[in-house]
């Protein structure tokens, strides 16, 4: 359970494969053709030749990995626009994929809950330094793990989504609702990994912390909170953090294989509530396209927590990886990637080409252990920004 895969994921893994990282679908469009399946939409005007590039790179990982639905975005000022959608939306209708759709953007809700967390830090609300026994209760040695290491993945708190009877729980039963409080609960039957600020590891349960840290100091439910200062001043509409596990309309339904048996199962409408602050939020490319910059420049803070969020720090295994709080930067590009049963995304930014990348994969069944979404990042990158890559994937041992 401990190697890292270089994607910091949302989605629990079975038991042999590592917490930190987180089809055989054949269909993918009707009357494509078995080698390319044809774009259900597209905007485009970078030059033809990186087009054909993109365009053979992309639908070649579809077909290896029996991806059902793609939909990429990228935006290069003075280079073009690449945003293309592939493949279906649902497999039994064969409703095409598209750049609408809600999906569930799994740890990407990790850049916003603490965003909010480091609003109320320029708002003299909280101290990056304060520890987080100021304001959630029983966290084990709360004394001695701050906020920040909280949001930078160093706090050595045990990560709730690696306990396998919990686990167990969540496969047999996926609609079943979660209050954070019973995800700490579970966290804490475990005695932390090391001690705080020791090394990074990446843990969900950290993000759920922070995730209550906001609801407690803003006195409103963590949703809310979102949605009035972050969503709304950028003008996110069709993004939220739902309290049900309903979709709204119209949406891409999601694929996995996270099933007792392994078998594939449409988790559209699984209950995401164990994910919340950590994996719960829904949105589309459009909102991410928007989210990617912001997130990036730090429109939403001042300068000076701009600067500390941006600080970021090697994760120790990965070369070109570092982790600043709640945010990834992979060889220059800023951001965050989630994976959750049924959905995996990647939304960032390249501050050095203002460029912005926005992948969502409606399915989290990895391909030879690797998960899709990265396989998608690395083959863009690897065409448009090749100084810049999203790293390859890395596969997962054997179940």
């Amino acid at each position: 359970m401990g190697r890292y895969r270089p994607f910091p994921v949302h989605r629990p893994r079975r038991a042999a494969v590592p917490a930190v990282a987180v089809l055989l679908l054949a269909a993918l469009c009707a009357g494509t053709g078995p080698d390319r399946p044809a774009a259900a939409s597209a905007r485009e005007n970078f030059d033809p030749a990186t087009v054909q590039k993109l365009d053979a790179a992309i639908t070649r990982i579809m077909k290896e990995a029996g991806i059902p639905g793609v939909n990429v975005g990228l935006w290069m000022p003075g280079r073009g626009t690449y945003e293309k959608s592939f493949g279906v939306a649902d497999q039994q209708t064969g409703a095409p994929m598209k750049a609408g759709l809600a999906t569930r953007i799994g740890s990407v809700t990790k850049t916003f809950t603490v965003t909010g967390v480091l609003q109320l830090v320029d708002q003299g609300k909280v101290g990056l330094d304060d520890p987080i026994s100021r304001y959630v209760s029983g966290v084990p040695g709360g004394d001695a793990v701050t906020l920040r290491q909280l949001a930078e993945m160093r706090s050595g708190l045990f990560d709730y989504t690696t306990d396998q009877r919990w686990l167990a729980g969540l496969r047999a039963d996926p609609h079943r609702t979660y209050t954070p409080r019973r995800l700490l609960d579970v966290a804490f039957r475990h005695p932390p990994n090391f001690k705080p600020g020791a090394k990074w590891q990446y843990s969900n349960t950290n993000t759920v912390l922070l995730g209550m840290l906001v609801e407690k100091v803003s006195g409103r439910p963590l949703g809310d909170y979102l949605r009035d200062h972050v969503f709304t001043p950028l003008k996110l509409g069709d993004t939220s953090l739902p309290s049900d596990s309903a979709m709204p309309e119209p949406h891409a339904h999601g694929y996995t294989d996270f099933t007792p048996k392994g078998t594939v199962a449409d988790a559209t409408e699984w209950n995401p509530s164990w994910a919340w602050a950590a994996g719960g939020i829904i949105s589309d490319l459009d909102d991410m396209h928007a989210w990617a910059p912001a997130l990036a420049d730090g429109r939403l803070l001042s300068a000076k927590t701009q600067a500390e969020r941006l600080r970021t720090l090697p994760i120790g295994v990965v070369p070109g990886a570092s982790y600043g709080l709640g945010i990834l930067d992979f060889n220059g590009w800023l951001g965050h990637n989630g994976e959750l049963p049924g959905y995996e995304t990647i939304t960032a930014q390249l501050p050095a080409e203002k460029a912005t990348m926005v992948v969502s994969v409606n399915s989290d069944m990895d391909h030879e252990g690797k998960n899709l979404s990265g396989l998608i990042g690395n083959a863009v990158t690897s065409v448009v920004t090749p100084e810049h890559l999203w790293p390859a994937p890395v596969a997962a041992p054997p179940k």
